[in-house]
């Protein structure tokens, strides 16, 4: 059946990610004290976490994982949850932290519209953290049309930031 054609509204957000994961206490010294979002409900098996008080941007569960362990390499599944921060100074702080923490980066780049660290939380899952650069300063074509690119992000410069 072929569909007709869609575009969501301007205002659509994502509201939340909920991942699976082993050890709620493991997983909350991560997303918790690591990266500071705050424990907005808390159930056995299950807690919610949001930054500003909304009612969860982070869930996690261990009601078919409890005890699991990472998906293999190569196998479908979740990429990475993205934490988008409200300017670079807020990055900086998160990345700080991060590495206080012990926690290795697997990645840091610029991608022109925006700032990237890569890193993995204990469950495996992939996490972005990431600020965007104001729309005024994306890279255009000469068609005027948004372009993105990876380059090397310079790690010791956004930290000298923190």
């Amino acid at each position: 059946m072929k569909q007709t054609p869609y575009t969501a509204p301007a205002e659509t957000r994502i509201g939340h990610v909920h991942l699976k994961v082993a050890d709620i206490p493991r997983a909350l010294a991560f997303w918790r004290d690591v990266l500071g979002l705050t424990v907005m409900l808390e159930r056995p098996g299950a807690a919610f976490l949001s930054a500003g008080g909304y009612h969860h941007h982070i869930a996690l569960n261990t009601w078919e994982s409890e005890g699991g362990t990472p998906p293999p390499p190569h196998h479908t599944g979740l990429y990475h949850v993205a934490i988008l921060y409200p300017d670079r100074a807020a990055l900086a702080a998160a990345l700080k932290r991060v590495l206080e923490a012990g926690v290795r980066l697997d990645g840091a780049s610029d991608h022109g519209v925006s700032e990237a660290l890569y890193l993995r939380d204990p469950d495996g899952n992939g996490v972005e953290l990431y600020r965007d650069r104001p729309r005024e300063e994306w890279p255009r074509d000469a068609a005027g049309e948004m372009t993105m690119f990876t380059r090397r992000l310079d790690v010791a410069a956004l930290l000298a930031e923190a």
